[in-house]
């Protein structure tokens, strides 16, 4: 078998391991039985070098199982959002944007969140066009981001793309 088949397993079956209660309440009955122990070692340098060790050794490779969980499930993420925008219809320049600089998406959450404040700003224009014609609603609410008539704005809908 692979390396790296091996240790992914291997980190997969660890983070799930690690994430469950019984790990969690097994670590403090390791650590309740540890303080327990004190007085019988009346508390020395060893008694404490046993926890101290013991809990770096255990961060320190815990550190790099969950850093390679997390990151292939980032990689994973990436590629079912990239497809989705690949195949629906938002734009494709979003694609990939995480390997940018963060200066270049600093950019790019600006663009969108200025897109946001239009989009609200014209939500709540067309709110307030409704309730002024008499056709708003009892239900709707102040700052509430759906025009009257509870659907969103029509979008212009793209075709889907073809990989290229």
């Amino acid at each position: 078998m692979d390396i790296n088949r091996l240790f992914t397993r291997f980190a997969n079956q660890v983070s799930k391991w690690a994430g469950r209660p019984f790990s969690f309440a097994l670590c403090v009955a390791g650590v309740v039985a540890w303080a327990l122990t004190g007085p019988a070692f009346n508390y020395s340098s060893n008694w404490q070098l046993v926890i101290n060790t013991s809990t770096t050794i255990i961060t320190f490779l815990m550190v790099f199982l969950i850093q390679n969980t997390q990151n292939r499930d980032n990689a994973a993420l990436h590629a079912k959002l990239d497809e989705l925008i690949r195949v629906g219809d938002s734009d494709n320049r979003f694609i990939g944007i995480e390997h940018l600089t963060d200066q270049e998406l600093e950019v790019i959450l600006a663009e969108c969140e200025r897109a946001a404040k239009d989009l609200h700003q014209e939500l709540h224009n067309e709110r307030r066009k409704a309730a002024a014609a008499g056709t708003a609603k009892d239900d709707d609410a102040p700052g509430h981001p759906m025009p009257a008539s509870g659907k969103p704005p029509a979008r212009k809908r793209a075709t889907k793309r073809k990989p290229a």
